[in-house]
């Protein structure tokens, strides 16, 4: 299922540093705005976030909709299988995420693996770190070495990580909601999600269909 490409990415403002060399394994010519073909979602703000952000979401449900409407077994705990081999120097804060969200949520867990549904990759990019991703599994997860230096790297890896399980950015949230990425500032460094955030996601991948299916409507 292809999704609108949504720009909901900023730039640092910050130059990168040139000690910073980007390994083989990272991603170089396939992340770049041109070249994304799913809903993007990024850890800063840009000038567009709040139409960006309602767009999101309508993707999201979209394909939380399509896909729960193939389910057989739709109480059943789904697996995402992530691949985080391209994304070396973040392999401690890609495991600590993927621990934070399936000890948070109980209808999706995250387990590291072949013939992945996500993937994580890192490298420059003045944008700084998003999640190109279809809000439900799918996709890649792009990892900045400059803002990852800037902002708690764990709590950007589980912010984006999120935005993979489905939820969108709420940049002027408090240091307390994990969406609100950048928002609060280098100073913020909760990386675990709340329980709005935890509830969302429960939603978004198990029953509650008719909340959804209101809401998607709402936003036609």
């Amino acid at each position: 299922m292809t999704l609108p490409k949504l720009a909901l990415t900023a730039t640092l403002g910050i130059g990168l540093a040139a000690s910073l060399a980007l390994p083989a394994s990272a991603a170089t010519t396939d992340h770049s705005p041109a070249q994304r073909s799913s809903a993007a979602a990024a850890y800063t703000a840009s000038g567009e976030e709040h139409g960006d952000t309602d767009a999101f979401i309508k993707a999201v449900m979209k394909s939380a909709l399509a896909k729960k409407a193939k389910a057989h077994n739709k109480s059943a705990a789904v697996t995402v299988t992530y691949d985080a081999s391209a994304a070396p120097k973040f392999k401690d804060q890609i495991a600590r995420s993927a621990e934070i969200w399936n000890s948070s949520v109980s209808n999706v867990q995250l387990k590291e693996g072949g013939n992945a549904d996500l993937s994580y990759r890192e490298g420059n990019d003045p944008q700084g770190s998003y999640a190109d991703t279809d809000g439900h599994g799918k996709g890649y997860i792009f990892l900045d070495y400059a803002q990852n230096e800037e902002y708690d790297s764990t709590r950007v890896t589980a912010h984006e990580t999120g935005h993979a399980l489905g939820l969108p950015d709420h940049y002027e949230g408090p240091c307390s909601e994990l969406m609100s990425g950048g928002g609060p500032g280098p100073s913020c460094t909760n990386s675990q999600p709340d329980q709005n955030e935890t509830a969302k996601v429960n939603e978004l991948w198990a029953n509650g269909l008719a909340s959804l299916e209101k809401k998607l409507a709402g936003t036609r």
